[in-house]
């Protein structure tokens, strides 16, 4: 049998984990109140919504994430999670949402005055630095008396994450993206990077090899996926460390060789930095009897 764990934030603002564990689907029924936003990002797996008695549904994929809004209607939370699957959901009020966004709430597509009253629905991918997250929201090993503030961080942290790719409202700042050839080069200069974590080859070499300017592929690359290149790099990294050191197949040594640091206490420094903890005792927090 899957579990849910529902975690209120602040009144109007909920964040719940799904974990399915099992060989069996595990479907969850939860009403939704009308002037809600849905966000629902898949970690692991894969998940079905169902709406009008069963009439239309909609996939959420691994490192997916889906964006639900209907200010006309309610829309209940019919969520079918396949067998070794997780999802974590967010669910926010509008009038609580548009406050956090009021000074951009035109960067906000579904905010803005043309779209206040209509219903939104976006499919996006999960980012380095959002998988991150989400998997620290899965993970959690600090204190219970702290549980519902990390959570609150976590919660808004990963809203800002998610918007963070969202288009520039400086965007003919940057027109060359319209081309779709050139967004089509950005995505290429990802792929390289991410074939070559351990080596990376220098921006200028990669510029050169996607056929843009240096200044474009920065340029580009920050609108598109909201991070500088090695930024990006570092995030996806110690995303891959992480899933590494779960998976229980590597010490630290060889989860350091494998992203890329020559030498161990780079690598230990460079988790640190990002997860606030040692590799070595984030192992024993995921194994306290080890």
């Amino acid at each position: 049998m899957g579990s849910q764990e529902e975690i209120k934030i602040e009144s109007d603002f909920t964040l719940i984990r799904f974990q399915n564990d099992e060989g069996e689907n595990f479907r969850v029924n939860r009403q939704v109140n009308q002037g809600l936003i849905q966000f629902h990002f898949g970690i692991k797996g894969k998940a079905k919504f169902v709406f009008n008695d069963g009439n239309y549904a909609l996939d959420l994929k691994e490192e997916k994430a889906l964006l639900f809004y209907n200010p006309q209607k309610e829309l209940p939370l019919n969520l079918e999670i396949a067998p070794n699957s997780w999802v974590i959901s967010v669910i926010i009020s509008i009038q609580k949402f548009h406050g956090l966004f009021s000074s951009e709430s035109e960067h906000i597509p579904f905010l803005s005055k043309d779209n206040k009253d209509k219903k939104y629905y976006k499919e996006t991918e999960i980012s380095p630095s959002m998988a991150i997250v989400l998997n620290q929201l899965f993970h959690y090993n600090l204190h219970p008396s702290i549980k519902n503030l990390y959570y609150k961080g976590k919660g808004y942290e990963l809203l800002s994450l998610y918007f963070n790719r969202t288009e520039d409202p400086n965007a003919e700042q940057c027109p060359f993206l319209i081309d779709e050839e050139n967004v089509l080069k950005i995505k290429k200069a990802k792929k390289i990077i991410l074939s070559n974590i351990a080596e990376p080859p220098r921006l200028q070499e990669l510029a050169d090899e996607i056929g843009l300017s240096l200044k474009k592929l920065k340029m580009g690359f920050k609108q598109i996926y909201g991070d500088t290149v090695f930024g990006f790099l570092f995030d996806y990294k110690m995303d891959s460390a992480r899933k590494l050191l779960d998976s229980g197949s590597y010490n630290v040594n060889e989860v350091g060789l494998k992203i890329g640091y020559s030498t161990g206490s780079h690598f230990i420094a460079a988790f640190k930095k990002k997860f606030g903890t040692t590799p070595k005792k984030y192992l024993m927090a995921l194994n306290p009897n080890t």
